[in-house]
């Protein structure tokens, strides 16, 4: 090897060596305060012992981190200390930790601290029994439970680490937090201690005075009680429970919204409505629900099914109205009907059908220009029908399954006994076309008459007899003497076809086609902290302060909820 090889090799070496003592000083823990230096080869070999004075603690450096302690077992060569009492690790102006005992690596950055251990920024405080606190990556973490306490709540978990950067907690197995306004119980839940925003995970209940909420992911912000769950969400609310694929929930407004997989049950009523969207509105009482909405309630053992593009439940109890807009159909196993939109007293016991109502009492067909149901309000069993200005009612002669037995009038009064319809009386103006048989089913005739006033006497759903008032005029024609089309009185409208037969076909195709929307966090998982930092910009951007719309979370197309 030449001399100019040599060189370059030892040079190389020499840069080397100086490269890796600038590391590794670097990295050294430095003495700031040694005081009582002594040395204990055969328990502690190869580590320097320093002990506190009178006038001052033992004082050591490392990295922009002072740590102050009573006794200092100190490995040089290893950079490493073992720390005993009265320990406090000071970094920077806001992180502060004290312990009774604690080891610390120069080379990982990594303490962990145990004894009475307590942890603060200035804005909250950590204590815990054991400690880990890794510097390099700024997180503090501990597994054998803890409690953080702020100016808003306090919180203890099984598992917790906090992570400095965002100023954020994530706690698991047990997650509590105690605020003089309600609790919060969760398997896991990241909290950020500046906004006061919690995100849960699993299993998670929030109890305040007013309210409860289930839901195994959501979001809640602590400071003024308002947030949204996803999962298996449920909220007890107002003596309603809201149950959805998602919820959102806002104590100043007293207002909770659902979407998607709707279900709010009355606990007073046992009424029910399903939706895939709804609102709640406590201080007026109130419901508000769309998309396949319908309202549920039992009426004689049979339950009642009511749609509208829109339902609207308002009022307090025994004083609530129901109303039903656009599309209004309803349907019971002996009746079923629709119009435009349908308005139910509870307190009257009146259900108005509104604009081209048409009621179909088992395979009798009535129309009017307006049809009123009333309920007995003890028994709240249906009592009485009522039909205003050009009552109708029609049924298939059903021997023959070709004529149609009709009557008609200006109006139409109806009695139901034991949920059936009984009698019914049509008033002013009245005539019928009935088809008359004897005991062997072998048709007689058709009778054809007018007058003031009929009544009709029903038995399984069927006419049974006819009494005529007021100066009857017409006659019993054989069938061959009347021309077919002198068997149908004006304003005859046969629509069978329209009947609803079942609680599936109160909803038409559009019903059965919407498209749920996308919520955000059920299916994926998306970045909380990204989250964190829009909602926080959010609030700090002028345009968007605090109310009702501006600060509900977000989701395709109903700003009402997302998800973590």
């Amino acid at each position: 090897m030449d001399l100019k090889r040599i060189s370059f090799f030892l040079l190389f070496i020499t840069f080397f060596m100086a490269t890796a003592q600038v590391e590794t000083q670097g990295r050294q823990i430095n003495i700031v305060y040694g005081a009582n230096f002594t040395k204990d080869e055969a328990q502690f070999p190869g580590a320097s012992i320093f002990q506190k004075d009178d006038e001052r603690q033992v004082q050591f450096e490392h990295q922009g981190a002072d740590l102050w302690c009573d006794i200092a077992i100190f490995y040089t060569k290893e950079n490493r200390l073992k720390a005993i009492g009265n320990i406090r690790l000071q970094q920077g102006d806001s992180i502060e930790m004290n312990s009774g005992k604690m080891d610390y690596d120069g080379n990982t950055k990594l303490a962990k601290a145990w004894e009475k251990v307590y942890l603060t920024n200035g804005q909250m405080s950590l204590t815990t029994d054991t400690l880990y606190f890794d510097r390099e990556k700024q997180e503090s973490y501990y597994n054998s439970g803890g409690k953080v306490v702020d100016s808003a709540n306090v919180l203890t978990s099984k598992v917790g680490t906090y992570f400095m950067t965002p100023k954020k907690y994530q706690f698991q197995r047990n997650v509590h937090i105690d605020n003089p306004e309600y609790t919060i119980d969760s398997e896991q839940l990241d909290y950020y201690t500046t906004s006061k925003n919690a995100y849960m995970y699993g299993p998670s209940t929030i109890i305040g005075e007013e309210y409860k909420i289930y839901c195994e992911r959501g979001f809640y912000d602590t400071k003024i009680e308002q947030g949204y769950g996803i999962k298996n969400t449920r909220i007890d609310y107002d003596n309603k429970i809201i149950k959805g694929d998602s919820l959102y929930f806002d104590k100043l407004t007293e207002f909770a919204s659902a979407t998607n997989n709707i279900k709010i049950t009355d606990t007073i009523n046992n009424g029910v409505i399903k939706a895939h969207y709804a609102e709640v509105f406590k201080a007026k009482d109130s419901v508000f629900a769309t998309k396949r909405a319908v309202s549920i309630s039992l009426v004689e053992q049979d339950s009642l099914y009511m749609h509208g593009d829109t339902l609207m439940v308002t009022g307090k109890e025994d004083s609530r109205i129901l109303r039903a807009f656009r599309n209004a159909k309803f349907y019971k196993t002996d009746l079923s009907g629709k119009c435009d939109s349908i308005h139910f007293s509870e307190k009257t016991g009146i259900t108005q059908l509104i604009t081209d109502p048409i009621l179909w009492n088992v395979d009798n067909q009535i129309t009017g220009d307006s049809i009123h149901l009333i309920s007995d309000m003890e028994t709240e069993k249906l009592d009485s029908l009522k039909v205003i200005e050009n009552a109708f009612i029609i049924s298939l002669d059903t021997i023959s399954n070709e004529g149609y037995n009709q009557a008609k009038g200006k109006n139409l009064l109806g009695k139901f006994i034991e949920n059936e319809l009984k009698i019914i009386d049509l008033i002013q103006n009245t005539e019928v076309i009935y088809y008359v048989y004897n005991d062997d089913n072998e048709l007689v005739g058709i009778d054809k008459t007018i007058c003031s006033k009929i009544r009709l006497l029903m038995a399984n759903n069927d006419i049974e007899d006819i009494t005529f008032f007021v100066n009857p005029d017409g006659d019993i024609f054989p069938e061959t003497e009347l021309p077919v089309d002198s068997r149908k009185l004006k304003g005859f409208v046969w629509r069978g076809e329209e009947r609803i037969m079942s609680k599936d076909e109160i909803f038409d195709e559009d019903d059965n086609n919407i498209e749920l929307v996308t919520i955000r966090g059920i299916d994926n998982p998306i970045d909380i902290d990204a989250e964190e930092n829009e909602r926080q910009n959010n609030e700090n951007d002028p345009v968007n302060t605090p109310n009702t719309k501006a600060v509900q979370p977000k989701k395709t197309q109903v700003k009402k909820a997302q998800s973590p």
